[in-house]
């Protein structure tokens, strides 16, 4: 992992102007990005994109000034304890869009850093609604009917336009004048590569998140509640969903602290082509819309640390946690939060 927060020299890899940079912050925005990269390429294959992102993006040869996704954090206080490094990499930023002038700017998701660029660059007096030329848009729309709601007023100020995922979200916006376009879930595509699939006989599907923090947080949890499957089926085998080598690395040493089921969990790479399995516990993310759409049971968790969740608890007022229920309005999915969180709980 890249430790500061200085941008990568990929003035070789441009042959003319920019004409997009594309920032997202984490898997799940990075996977958006790449599925959104790969319709743009289709159109107009001669585009010159460049990203902050991951390394989903950059499998399609585009040019990574930064992996964000690395440095993905979990929490209101893992925000404040990178603070620095994240505004020295948005002042880094801002300096290299002012020095690159790229045609447009697409944020994927990632609010506190982006929405915070995209106000820096009105200052600046860069962005179109700023005075200058860069066109900024904004794909995935910020949370604002679960916290923050007052957020879509400075979008209006700052961005183009707006495109929405999910089918409520639009309707968030209509006092604004922000051009706002409901485009659906690329999970939900006719043609989209669906690689999981329900198997009645098949393994059970343990997924912690796709932060280190996460990990840390539900992988115990995950696997105490695994040791007890186990009890009641000898043959029973889990497999675990991991994004990154530095996740890897976390459940590595996660699983050597459960021997009794070590020899029975398998890391498999987020890139696979094809995996069934019967049930899945899973923690709140995008992942578990790609579960509801491939007809999986299973159960959402949902952890932070007291005072993470405290915060979050003043500010967020919504009925449910993942998506498939949100969008549904009712519990596809059991929800486990907060002290509910645990091994016999979840059994249960």
């Amino acid at each position: 992992m890249k430790k500061d927060p200085t941008l990568n020299d990929v003035s070789s890899a441009l042959n003319k102007e920019v004409d997009l940079l594309i920032i997202s912050g984490e898997h799940s925005g990075d996977e958006l990005a790449s599925d959104l990269v790969s319709d743009l390429k289709k159109i107009k294959p001669e585009l010159q994109i460049v990203s902050i992102g991951g390394r989903e993006i950059e499998k399609l040869g585009v040019p990574l000034l930064f992996n964000l996704v690395d440095h993905s954090v979990f929490g209101f206080t893992d925000v404040l304890k990178q603070y620095p490094f994240f505004k020295q990499l948005l002042d880094n930023t801002l300096t290299w869009i002012d020095s690159h002038r790229p045609k447009n700017i697409c944020f994927v998701d990632y609010p506190g850093f982006n929405l915070r660029l995209a106000k820096a660059l009105h200052q600046c007096g860069l962005s179109v609604k700023g005075g200058g030329k860069i066109q900024l848009f904004y794909y995935v729309s910020p949370q604002i009917w679960a916290w923050k709601k007052q957020r879509r007023f400075e979008m209006e100020r700052y961005l183009d336009a707006l495109a929405t995922l999910l089918p409520f979200e639009k309707a968030c916006y209509s006092d604004t004048a922000l051009p706002v376009t409901y485009v659906g879930h690329p999970f939900a595509k006719d043609d989209y590569p669906s690689s999981l699939q329900y198997d009645p006989k098949g393994p059970i599907l343990l997924l912690p998140g796709s932060r280190k923090a996460s990990v840390e947080k539900h992988g115990p949890i995950l696997l105490e509640t695994f040791e007890k499957l186990r009890r009641e089926d000898p043959n029973l085998e889990a497999q675990i969903i991991y994004p990154s080598l530095t996740i890897k690395s976390s459940l590595d040493a996660l699983l050597n602290k459960y021997p009794t089921v070590k020899e029975s969990v398998h890391l498999i790479k987020n890139d696979f082509d094809h995996l069934g399995c019967r049930m899945t516990v899973m923690s709140s993310g995008t992942m578990s819309l790609s579960i509801a759409l491939s007809g999986i049971p299973g159960i959402v968790i949902y952890s932070l640390s007291n005072l993470n969740y405290w915060i979050l608890k003043s500010f967020v007022h919504v009925q449910f946690i993942s998506l498939a229920n949100l969008i549904l309005n009712r519990e596809l999915y059991p929800e486990l939060i907060q002290k509910d969180v645990e091994a016999n709980a979840i059994f249960n």
